[in-house]
């Protein structure tokens, strides 16, 4: 382990246009739960399973059942930042780090420092109503005492989040496929790497500093240049000067 981590910092050292590649496990460490850990979202007992309700179709369906959920377990307006955003906000200062590019909605990267951030998945801190168009940030929609929260107009406020069934944003897919594309090194943590399209994004990475980070071993640990398994927080903290 000691000589990975050696190699890490060295590889840190020397790149000059790094990009990290985030997943639920670099929120873990900030008590978020994530989804298919043994006491993640997916292992506890609903109605419904989360995949479900999280759905687009759901959502249009059973809008309080949506809500319900979302307002129990996806919202942490509380939660502070980790080492490991903590980290990747100075790698960023220091010039090194390009773009964080995220799996995450909870805001935690850009709430540690970070810049440059894509949100593959949207964020919980952007709402808009579905009719009129009008902005809501998160504050506003904890503020609505109504089950399912609805603007003056009478639409419903919508997160600002990716459903099962939805599309990404092909903005943010085009940006993030050039940040790494470019890349001199990609580090790639807390994240199993089988949710897509957002996992496919590595195969765009060209250079030969492939850095996965991660508890668990992932189905792309075989393309790797280097594997930590280390927590995220504790791995970067470390390697970031």
């Amino acid at each position: 382990m000691a000589d990975e981590m050696e190699l890490l910092k060295e590889w840190i050292k020397t790149s000059k246009n790094i990009v990290f590649f985030g997943g639920a496990g670099v929120s873990t460490e900030s008590n978020i739960p994530d989804f298919r850990s043994t006491d993640g979202l997916y292992n506890q007992e609903y109605a419904y399973p989360p995949e479900t309700i999280l759905s687009h179709s759901f959502y249009k369906k059973k809008p309080e059942e949506f809500f319900r959920f979302y307002r129990n377990k996806m919202l942490f307006p509380n939660a502070q930042p980790n080492a490991a955003h903590k980290a990747l906000a100075r790698l960023e200062q220091q010039g090194k780090l390009k773009a964080v590019i995220t799996q995450n909605i909870d805001g935690l990267h850009q709430k540690a420092g970070s810049r440059e951030v894509l949100e593959l998945h949207g964020s919980v801190f952007r709402n808009y109503c579905e009719h009129c168009g009008r902005f809501y940030s998160l504050e506003d929609l904890m503020e609505k005492k109504e089950l399912v929260p609805k603007c003056n107009c009478g639409g419903i406020i919508k997160p600002d989040v990716v459903l099962y069934e939805e599309s990404l944003n092909q903005k943010t897919l085009e940006q993030s496929v050039r940040y790494i594309s470019q890349a001199d090194m990609l580090i790639v943590g807390g994240t199993s790497l089988t949710v897509y399209p957002a996992a496919g994004l590595i195969d765009y990475y060209r250079g030969n500093k492939l850095v996965l980070i991660n508890m668990a071993a992932t189905v792309r640990d075989g393309i790797a240049d280097l594997i930590i398994k280390r927590k995220i927080g504790e791995a970067l903290s470390e390697a970031v000067e």
